[in-house]
Parts: C-alpha cells; sequence; structure tokens
C-alpha cells in the first residue's frame, strides 16, 4: 500500500471531484448555542473584527494556492488514502481492537481481489478542512474566553469609575451649597457691617477732632505753666533782692549752653527754678517717677523742655510783608564745593548709609559722639530747638529719639511701613514730623515716642516733608514730583500742585510761608508761590537732580544744591 501510494505521489493530479456527500457516514458535530455568550454591541462589535480577520486569512490562502506555478504536490497536499483516514481515525480514538479488526478484514478483501486500490479512492479534502476547522473552532473558544474575562475586568473598572463619578458629583454639589451658603452669609454680613458704617465714621471724626484739640490744650498748657513758671522765679527774685537774670534761650542747634563762672546765689536760683518747674510739671500731668530712682538709672539723660518759647524766627518772618513776583529769583552764583552730590547742609549732625548718626564738633574739627542702633541707611536726621536731642529717619522702617548727653536712644518710633525718608522736629517744639515711603506723613510726640496723626493723601512716596515757620502748615513732595500742602489743625490737604513727572526730593518755606521751594529730579528749582498761585522753574544746575532747597531767614536768596556737585545762590 505504501508502494502504491508512493507511486502515486510520481503524478501530477490536476482536479479531483466529489459527486455525492450524502454517502458518507461523517457526521457534523453542532455547536450548542450559549445563551450566556450571547454578543452585546461590544461583542458584535469583535465577531465582526474576528469574521473579517477570517475572511482575509482565507482569501490570502486561496491567493496562495492560484499561485502555485508547478504541478507537483507535496506530501502534505496529497489527499489521505480511505485506509490511513480510518486508521489515523481509530488510532486517535483508542480503539485498539477495532483497529486490528478493520485491518485483518481490509487487507483480507484487498488479497481475495474484491477491490482494488483504484476501487477505494482517497478520503475528500473536504474532511481534513473539516478538522482543520474543529481545531481553529477550539481556538477561538480559548480566545472568547480570554475576551469576556477582559470585558468582565473592564466592567467592573467601569463600574468602579461610575461610582467614583457620582461621589464626586455628589461632593461637588456639597460644595457648592456651602459656598451659596458662605456667600449669604457674607452679604448679610456686610448688610450688617455697613449699618455700621456712619457711626464709626463719626467715632473717627470724633477721635480725630478729640486728639487734635488734646495735642492743641497741651501745647497751651505747656507754654501756660512755663510763663507761670518764669513769672514766680522773677517774683522770688525780687523778694530775694536779687538781680533777675533772663533764662538762657537755646535756639537751634548752633546755641551753646552758656555755663560761665555762677556764685553760690545764681546756683540756689537755678536750684529753685528746676524745683519750681518739677512741681508744676507734677500739677499739671499729676504723678510723676521719683528723679532719684530714674537719676540712678541713666543719671545724664536730658529733661525734654516745656514748650514755653515763642518762635524767636516770627519777628524775622514779619519782616517780609510783600511776597515775591513770579520770577523774580535769578541766578547768583555757582559754588563748586564738592566733587560728588550735595545732599544737606548741616554742619553738626550727620546721618550715613552706614546706619549711623555723628555728631561734630567744628571747632575741634572731628567727631565727638557716635549714635548707633538704626539697622539700614539713615536718610535724615533733625536738631531740637533746645539742642540736648536729635531725631533721626531711618530706612528701617523707625525713627528714633536720641539723648546727647546720655547718649542713647530715648524712644523708638515705630508705625510707618516703609522707609523712613524725612524727619523734622517742629521749631521750639517737642512735636515730630516724618514722611514715609508707604505714602504717610505722621505727626509724633517726643516725650512719649506715640504717634499723633497720620496724614493720608500722596499715592507715591513721599520724598520729604516740613513745617512753615508758624507751624500751622505742612509742605509735602513725594517721587512723582506732587506738591501737598496740609493745615495741621484740620488734618486736610488744602493744595495739591502737580511739578512732575520727575521726583521731587526736598521742600522748603520761606519765612512769611508764602512761598515754598521744590527740589525737583530734572535738574531745577521750582517755586510756588501761593498767593499768586504761580509755580515757576529756575535752572542752573546740570541735568542731573537738585537734591537740597533752602531759603535765608530774609527770603532774599535761595541756595540749592544739586547731584552735579554745586550750589546755586538765587537772589
Amino acid at each position: 500500500m505504501e508502494e502504491s501510494a508512493s507511486s502515486e505521489a510520481s503524478f501530477c493530479l490536476q482536479k479531483i471531484t466529489i459527486t455525492d456527500y450524502s454517502k458518507d457516514d461523517y457526521q457534523y458535530e453542532e455547536v450548542p448555542a450559549d445563551d450566556e455568550f450571547s454578543l452585546q454591541e461590544d461583542d458584535e462589535d469583535l465577531s465582526k473584527a474576528l469574521q473579517t480577520i477570517q475572511e482575509q486569512t482565507e482569501d490570502a490562502h486561496i491567493l496562495a494556492l492560484q499561485s502555485v506555478l508547478t504541478s507537483e504536490k507535496s506530501v502534505s497536499e496529497i489527499p489521505e488514502a480511505m485506509d490511513d483516514f480510518f486508521c489515523n481515525f481509530l488510532v486517535r480514538l483508542g480503539m485498539s481492537r477495532t483497529l486490528d479488526c478493520f485491518q485483518t478484514e481490509w487487507y483480507e478483501l484487498i488479497e481475495r481481489g474484491a477491490f482494488t486500490a483504484k476501487d477505494v479512492g482517497l478520503v475528500p479534502t473536504v474532511y481534513t478542512q473539516n478538522q482543520q476547522l474543529q481545531a481553529e473552532n477550539m481556538r477561538l473558544r480559548k480566545d472568547l474566553d480570554n475576551y469576556k474575562l477582559a470585558a468582565n475586568k473592564a466592567k467592573e473598572a467601569f463600574l468602579k469609575m461610575q461610582k467614583e463619578r457620582d461621589f464626586h458629583r455628589m461632593h461637588h454639589k456639597r460644595v457648592v451649597q456651602e459656598k451659596n451658603r458662605l456667600i449669604c452669609d457674607i452679604k448679610r454680613l456686610k448688610a450688617h457691617y455697613a449699618s455700621y458704617e456712619p457711626v464709626l465714621k463719626q467715632l473717627t471724626e470724633k477721635y480725630q477732632t478729640t486728639l487734635r484739640q488734646k495735642m492743641l490744650t497741651s501745647l497751651e498748657r505747656d507754654r501756660a505753666v512755663g510763663q507761670v513758671t518764669g513769672l514766680q522765679a522773677t517774683l522770688h527774685n525780687l523778694e530775694s533782692g536779687c538781680a533777675v537774670q533772663s533764662p538762657v534761650t537755646k535756639a537751634c542747634h548752633e546755641c551753646e549752653r552758656k555755663k560761665g563762672l555762677e556764685g553760690p546765689t545764681q546756683k540756689a536760683l537755678q536750684e529753685a527754678r528746676q524745683q519750681k518747674m518739677i512741681d508744676a510739671e507734677r500739677s499739671s500731668y499729676g504723678p510723676v517717677k521719683d528723679s532719684a530712682k530714674i537719676g540712678k538709672r541713666y543719671p545724664k539723660d536730658s529733661e525734654f523742655p516745656v514748650d514755653t518759647h515763642a518762635n524767636s524766627f516770627l519777628a524775622h518772618a514779619k519782616e517780609c510783608t510783600q511776597p515775591l513776583k513770579s520770577g523774580e529769583y535769578k541766578l547768583g552764583n555757582t559754588l563748586k564745593v564738592h566733587d560728588l552730590a550735595v545732599s544737606c547742609g548741616t554742619q553738626l549732625v550727620t546721618s550715613s548709609g552706614d546706619a549711623t548718626v555723628r555728631i561734630w564738633d567744628l571747632s575741634k574739627g572731628g567727631c565727638i559722639l557716635t549714635l548707633e542702633g538704626h539697622a539700614q541707611a539713615v536718610w535724615d536726621c533733625s536738631w531740637h530747638s533746645c539742642g540736648d536731642f536729635v531725631a533721626s529717619a531711618s530706612m528701617d522702617s523707625t525713627s528714633k529719639i536720641w539723648d546727647v548727653n546720655s547718649e542713647r536712644c530715648r524712644y523708638t518710633l515705630r508705625g510707618h511701613k516703609d522707609s523712613v525718608n524725612s524727619i523734622e522736629f517742629l521749631p521750639f517744639s517737642n512735636m515730630v514730623l516724618t514722611s514715609s515711603a508707604d505714602k504717610t506723613l505722621s505727626l509724633w510726640d517726643a516725650r512719649t515716642g506715640f504717634r499723633v496723626h497720620t496724614f493720608y493723601g500722596h499715592l507715591h512716596s513721599c520724598n520729604h516733608a516740613t513745617f512753615n515757620m508758624k507751624g500751622d502748615t505742612i509742605a509735602s513732595c513725594d517721587s512723582r514730583g506732587v506738591l501737598k500742602l496740609w493745615d495741621i489743625r484740620q488734618s486736610v490737604p488744602i493744595m495739591s500742585v502737580d511739578a512732575g513727572p520727575r521726583p521731587a526730593n526736598q521742600s522748603a518755606f520761606d519765612y512769611s510761608g508764602r512761598t515754598v521751594a521744590v527740589a525737583s529730579g530734572d535738574g531745577s528749582v521750582k517755586v510756588l508761590y501761593l498767593e499768586l498761585g504761580q509755580l515757576s522753574s529756575l535752572r542752573g544746575h546740570s541735568e542731573e537732580e537738585v537734591h537740597s532747597v533752602a531759603f535765608d531767614h530774609k527770603a532774599g536768596r535761595l541756595l540749592s544744591g544739586g547731584a552735579d556737585g554745586t550750589l546755586c545762590l538765587w537772589t
């Protein structure tokens, strides 16, 4: 049989025709339909994809068969003989006894000549294809199980995501409800706060009025107490038969204490005056600390003078009765006195970028005292009219009151939120004026270190602020070139002049209070005539900034210092 098969393999088989399939006893196995595996929308898409792949595979197989150029067949393409098919079938099913009986009967029939190999024929290829399809069906079932498992996992993940979505949606709704409730509460609070606005405004106005009245009352009381003390001392001198001596007035930082030789009578008179002043202060301000106890700790501390003296410069200011006309100032002289910028004209106290304040004695030609305590650069400093105290303004947002005799800081003025750019004592008073980069001005009581009032109105950093000679008006300028005049009694701006856009570095009143000069950053000096309402510009410096301006006591001359290292004298 094997020889006949091998002999047949040498021939070329062109076509095989199977006429009748009904004679075959082979029964196709029906694939049972499982309702659990019914495909839904996603499964239908999967089945369509698998069917498409299978059709493409069959088309490729057919094209491969059609592309065969030779008629020779390989061993796997030769149709299987009928006896081999039955033998393989019985072997696969494990029917060994049936296989033995079949082979015995099969070969007996061939030996008797009942039929030949030609009569037997070959197994049609459809059976072989049927077996291949069965194997493919098993593979597809396995793939289907895998896809089902993946679909179940995806379904679980989808359900989990749905639950998380519902949770977050519920949480979002709760947050929205809470937000709406908070908005309603805020609206109610705003309405409730608005009902208190008029009351708060009235209380603020009353508080400001009370502070102003208190400040004016304190100044008048101090003057009255000083006058009473002076009269009592004069009366005491008349009664004792001693010569009357007028008290020495310390007008400014250039005045020195007169410490001449005195007899026992003069010393006793001074002690009596001091004791009377202490008693008067106790009667005015109530009980004070024991001076002996204070003296034990800081024996060299100076006492703040009572505001008893009238401003002696007002007499000179009355001489300037006629206001100067616009454009009357002309450049008289230019002095080249420095190589670098001219910032200030003081000769006794200086402030520095090394965070120190130094006091110089011109007669000795050197520094006699260095005051340290600021954390950053010190921009400005000012003498008290008595000569015992110095005020300083620093970049560290604080100002300090220094006692020259005890060589220590008496008070630190805190309240500004940015650099303090200027500081000035009101002449013959204990009031201090500061200007700051936080766009505000402040009045302070140097005896207590407390802030009395704050002026709001500037929109840019305040570079400088100064009093007029009477002490009832303040001039301030800012980094945008805006000059403002303030009524100290009403605490409101009475005039605003735009001299910008370059910065205004310093301002100064003349002695009459009718003219204000401003050192401008555009290299000019701006002069404002208040009664005429005119603003003129004086040019004599180079294009660099003008840093400082000052009037003489009769307002006949105006002095300016600039960044070009020159001093200009305007007459």
